[in-house]
């Protein structure tokens, strides 16, 4: 009852809606406040569990927000979740954010999916765009930003089986999802292409619809703990923030982390770590984000569902601290086959 009291509050004020935003957990980062971008493009962003400084998949999309501000001129809205949400938390995000006049309106993470299509639907002069999720039911004024991670994941697997030592690897996925899959699919395939004796152990935090793996070190740190348990000593974790728990523990083992998303190795909340980080297959949202905010600027936004792989540099392998150096020629080889056709990467384990 309450949020619709406040949305009918925003409408009938008539003002940018900074207030309700700012009930529903947004950070104002617009520069139309200080009259900067009057009448230009205004972005709002909404993100996933976690928020900027996840030091992961958030971040990522929030360098992209950034880029756009800084070199498009554009005014800016974010937006947090949080955790155990209900799904009319997520619609009265996008509806406030609708109101206070921000066109288009980017939706970070699968979550957002049925909020995505039903706001969308009731507002179609506004523009949506969804990362990490497509539907055939969703509307015309919605565009879909999607990877394909496992093609990431699988050099992610090269990496790890060529660094094992026990011949013994992990994953830890956040929630039990077919985005989440696809990471593990692509994970092992890479393993496997190295050495198909090697042990992959398997772990996912949370099941839908509960979606805290996202958002919860204490059960990542836990559950790569498990896995060191059972002798793994390369572990990588697509767990949004619970990732941060999973590196710390297998950094205190003296192992092998591998990050997801962004270049966890360069991040300062991870710095302490950064030694045990053997690379991150990083996810760049960032450049989806700012390439599809530059469309809107242009006035000829991406429409349907707009894919960003292995060739179109949508996923890559970091380099931070030159851990891979030595396995590069091996890691190149990879990619190659992958953007040749020649490794077709499986999307389910």
């Amino acid at each position: 009852m309450r949020r619709s009291t406040k949305l009918a509050a925003v409408v009938l004020s008539g003002s940018l809606g900074i207030a309700s935003l700012a009930a529903c957990g947004a950070k104002s980062n617009d520069t139309a406040s200080s009259g900067s971008s009057e009448g230009g493009l205004k972005v709002g962003m909404a993100y996933d569990i976690g928020g900027r400084g996840d030091q992961s998949f958030n971040d990522s999309a929030a360098r992209g927000l950034d880029k756009a501000k800084a070199d498009l001129g554009v005014a800016v809205t974010e937006a947090d979740a949080k955790t155990g949400e209900a799904e009319a938390d997520k619609e009265t995000r996008l509806k406030n954010l609708v109101t206070a006049g921000y066109n288009p309106i980017i939706a970070v993470g699968f979550v957002y999916q049925g909020a995505v299509e039903k706001v969308a639907k009731e507002n179609p002069n506004t523009k949506f765009a969804i990362i990490d999720s497509a539907s055939d039911t969703q509307p015309s004024n919605v565009t879909s930003l999607t990877f394909s991670e496992q093609e990431g994941s699988y050099l992610a697997g090269v990496a790890a089986a060529n660094k094992s030592k026990s011949k013994h690897v992990g994953f830890i996925g956040g929630v039990q999802s077919e985005l989440i899959k696809k990471f593990e699919a692509g994970y092992k395939a890479g393993v496997k292409s190295v050495d198909p004796s090697i042990a992959v152990e398997t772990t996912y935090l949370t099941t839908p619809p509960d979606f805290s793996g996202f958002n919860s070190p204490d059960k990542g740190k836990e559950a790569a703990q498990g896995q060191l348990d059972k002798g793994a000593d390369v572990i990588y974790t697509a767990a949004g923030s619970s990732g941060n728990g999973a590196i710390e523990a297998v950094a205190n083992a003296g192992k092998l982390a591998i990050g997801v998303d962004s270049d966890q190795a360069a991040q300062p909340a991870l710095a302490k770590y950064k030694n045990s980080i053997l690379t991150s297959m990083v996810k760049n949202v960032d450049k989806a984000v700012f390439a599809y905010i530059d469309s809107a600027k242009k006035g000829a936004p991406f429409t349907g569902v707009k894919n960003f792989d292995l060739k179109a540099d949508g996923v890559s392998l970091a380099t931070t601290g030159g851990k891979i150096d030595d396995i590069q020629g091996k890691l190149n080889d990879a990619a190659t086959a992958i953007k040749s056709g020649a490794t077709t990467v499986p999307t389910a384990p």
